[in-house]
C-alpha cells in the first residue's frame, strides 16, 4: 500500500515538530552551561558570547555533587538488582503455576499502578517510623530505606511485565529441562532466563531510571549524608542566588549514565517492553 503525498507531509511535519520540541530545551541547557552566570541571568541569547567551561568545574565545589552521585548510584543499583531478583521469582510463579489467590495477586499488583506515588508517601513514612520504634531498625534517612521505597514502585510493573514475557516462552522448554534432570530452579536458570533476556533488560532499565530521577520520596527519606542527585541539584539555588549555569552543567553530567545505558540497550529495551506488553 503506497503512502500518499499528504500522509508523507503530515509525517514529516510531526517529526520536525517533535524534534524541535526535544532539541530546543536541550540546546538551551547546553549553551546555558557554557555561559558565565551574569550572561545567564541577563537577556537571553541563543549563542553564548563568552564561552566558558568554568561551570563544569565549579559545580563540584558549590555542592557535594560527587557524594550525591555516589548515593544515587548505590541506591539505584541496589533497587534495580533487588527488584529484578524478586520480580523474576514472582513472575515465574505466576506464569508457571496455578495456585489459590493467583488472580487476586496479579490483579492487586496491576491495580497499584492506578494510584499516584504521592499517596504512599505518608503511609511509608509512618511504617518506617513504627519499625524503628518496634525493632530499632532505622529506615528513615538511610539508603536502605530509600531502596525499599523504590521497590514499591518498580516491583508491580516488573512482575506484571515479566509474567507476560514468561507466558510467551513455551512450557515445553521447562519440561524438556526437567526431563534432562533439572528441577524448577534449573529450568528457570538455564532455559527461561536466557530466553527472557530482553524482558530482564527492560525491567532493569525501568527500575534504574525510576530510582535515578525520583525527587519526592528522596527529599523526605534522606538526610544531608545520603541525599541523592535529584534532590542535591536543588542546592544550587540559595537564598541569595541561583547558579543557573552550574545547574545546567550538573544536569548534563548526571544524565550521562542514563543516556549511555539507554543507547547501549535500546534494542533490548524496546523488544522487552513490546513483548511483555502483548503476551
Amino acid at each position: 500500500m503506497r503512502e500518499t503525498v499528504s500522509s508523507k507531509v503530515f509525517r514529516w511535519v510531526v517529526v520536525v515538530v517533535l524534534t524541535v520540541f526535544t532539541a530546543v530545551p536541550l540546546y538551551v541547557m547546553i549553551t546555558s552551561s557554557m555561559k558565565p552566570l551574569s550572561d545567564v541571568q541577563g537577556a537571553f541569547t541563543w549563542w553564548p558570547t563568552n564561552i566558558t567551561f568554568q561551570p563544569f568545574i565549579d559545580m563540584w565545589s558549590t555542592v557535594p555533587l560527587l557524594s550525591y552521585f555516589v548515593n544515587s548510584v548505590i541506591v539505584s543499583t541496589a533497587a534495580t538488582v533487588l527488584s529484578l531478583i524478586i520480580a523474576v521469582f514472582a513472575a515465574y510463579a505466576v506464569s508457571r503455576y496455578r495456585f489459590k489467590g493467583r488472580s487476586v495477586f496479579t490483579t492487586t499488583v496491576l491495580s497499584t499502578q492506578m494510584f499516584p506515588g504521592v499517596l504512599f508517601l505518608l503511609p511509608l513514612f509512618l511504617i518506617f517510623v513504627n519499625i524503628n520504634q518496634a525493632v530499632g531498625i532505622q529506615l528513615v534517612g538511610t539508603r536502605w530505606g530509600l531502596v525499599i521505597t523504590y521497590l514499591t514502585f518498580a516491583l508491580p510493573f516488573a512482575i506484571w511485565m515479566l509474567a507476560g514475557y514468561f507466558d510467551g516462552i513455551p512450557r515445553e522448554l521447562d519440561e524438556a529441562a526437567m526431563v534432562d534432570g533439572s528441577g524448577p530452579m534449573g529450568a528457570l536458570w538455564h532455559v527461561v532466563l536466557p530466553a527472557a533476556k530482553p524482558g530482564l533488560i527492560a525491567v532493569a532499565i525501568y527500575s534504574f531510571m525510576t530510582s535515578w530521577g525520583e525527587v519526592l520520596f528522596a527529599s523526605v527519606m534522606t538526610t544531608d549524608e545520603n541525599r541523592t542527585l535529584a534532590v542535591g541539584l536543588q542546592l544550587y539555588s540559595t537564598q541569595t542566588n541561583v547558579y543557573w549555569n552550574q545547574i545546567m552543567a550538573a544536569s548534563l553530567v548526571v544524565s550521562i549514565p542514563i543516556v549511555v545505558a539507554f543507547l547501549l540497550l535500546q534494542r533490548n529495551f524496546v523488544a522487552g517492553l513490546t513483548a511483555g506488553a502483548v503476551k
